[in-house]
Formats: C-alpha cells, structure tokens, sequence
C-alpha cells in the first residue's frame, strides 16, 4: 500500500472547528509536524478536509527512510493500557515502533515564491504535491 506524507503548513488558529479536530486525529498539532499514513479512502477524506492547511504526496522509501533515521522518535512506552482496551498508536518501521508524528525544521530556501496561503499549482505550498513532497522533506530535515 502506499504511504501518503501530511505536512501542517500553516497554523491551527482561527480555523473551524470540525477541520481542527480532523488535524488532531491526524496528529497534526503544530506547524512543520509531518506524519505519514496509508493512502486509503478514509484518509482522503481527512486530507480533503484540511486541503486549505497542509501540503501533502507520495513518499518514496529512501525519503521515509532518512525521515525515521534523522526524525523519527522511538516510542518506549508500552503498547497497551493496563486492562487492554486501549492500544496506543504508533509508526512501524523496519521492526521498530516510533512516535506517530515527525517535528520537522522550517524548510530552507521557503516553501514557495507565493508563501504559504497560495495552492502549489498557484506557486504556493499548499495543497497536493504528488512526488514533489519528497523535495520539501528533504528540505526541511
């Protein structure tokens, strides 16, 4: 399956409220955090959602890869709540378990010549990127 990487662009202020608890179940809390997740319909949905917010595309591995080397926090706690009811979630990877988000750097040389308010069809850094998510990431490790 494909993964999908969802970076927040802009701040979570003055934003309603339905789209911002859509960015929190996507673990996007502040600016520059990147979380990676399957391309499925669901998630589409989510992305479709907070389209006006986040920049996102098609990972490739070596990305992913230097992603989870440079950025990627182990996550130490326990998987499960005592009584099994809750299952905490987590980023597989390689046989190892991290943090489902990633805190990324600003990206160097500027999101775009539009800033941040603009699609990326527009010149902007908003919207979907296809491939080209891979440049940004790159960027702002």
């Amino acid at each position: 399956m494909n993964k999908v990487a969802v970076i927040l662009v802009r701040a979570a202020f003055r934003i309603p409220q339905p789209v911002l608890d859509t960015l929190q179940m996507l673990r996007l809390v502040r600016r520059n955090y990147c979380v990676v997740i399957n391309n499925t319909p669901t998630m589409k949905g989510m992305i479709t959602k907070v389209k006006d917010y986040v920049a996102w595309g098609e990972i490739d591995e070596e990305t992913l890869g230097m992603l989870v080397k440079k950025r990627g926090l182990e996550f130490l706690g326990r998987k499960n709540d005592s009584k099994n009811i809750y299952k905490y979630r987590t980023f597989e990877f390689n046989g190892k378990s991290y943090k489902p988000y990633f805190r990324l750097n600003p990206p160097q040389q500027g999101f775009g010549r539009k800033g941040v308010k603009m699609g990326f069809a527009a010149g902007g850094a908003l919207g979907y990127r296809g491939n080209k998510i891979n440049n940004l990431i790159q960027r702002m490790l």
